[in-house]
């Protein structure tokens, strides 16, 4: 059965395993979100590479390990989204896991979030294991590095018609539910 999206903001909005307002009055929520694929446009990079290498991509060329991420272009409505959620009063995290194979590929995240979202700098996670990290919410487009296994709610990018504008007012739901204040 397919739900309005005012339907799943509201499922989504009351069936969150986020604290209660007695547990969390008037505090912001913590908010962790993926790099690639949510904020940068990974796929269209990885795209772009298939005319530089048609037979190999895939085989002996895998994109994470050459393209470079500074170089990305954002995803849709991500920068407006982040800004939203920073406007809420919410406590917003990048949290990347970094190809292990081109350790270039940090330095490039970190010079990708400079240019984008300079208000992030300095709030970047890498990390290969995102269940270890703590909050509210963790937005991420994958489920195989311990997504389903955080301990807050795990809002899966892209899936379910999941877009930035669903995300901003499902979490804006959410911040009227539980009374939070950005003060």
């Amino acid at each position: 059965m397919l739900m309005t999206q005012g339907q799943r903001i509201q499922t989504s909005a009351t069936k969150c395993r986020i604290k209660s307002t007695e547990q969390m009055p008037n505090q912001k929520l913590t908010i962790y979100i993926d790099m690639d694929g949510v904020l940068a446009d990974f796929q269209s990079a990885a795209n772009s590479l298939a005319d530089q290498f048609p037979t190999e991509l895939g085989h002996h060329v895998k994109p994470d390990e050459v393209l470079d991420f500074s170089t990305f272009t954002p995803m849709p409505g991500a920068i407006d989204a982040v800004a939203a959620l920073l406007d809420m009063g919410h406590d917003v995290y990048i949290a990347s896991t970094p190809p292990w194979n081109n350790p270039d590929a940090w330095g490039q995240k970190r010079n990708w979030i400079e240019k984008h979202l300079p208000s992030l700098r300095r709030k970047v996670i890498l990390t290969h294991h995102k269940n270890l990290l703590k909050g509210d919410i963790l937005i991420d487009d994958s489920t195989y590095r311990g997504q389903k296994d955080f301990e807050g709610e795990f809002m899966h990018f892209g899936q379910d018609g999941m877009d930035w504008e669903y995300v901003v007012e499902t979490i804006e739901s959410i911040t009227k539910l539980l009374k939070i204040t950005n003060k």
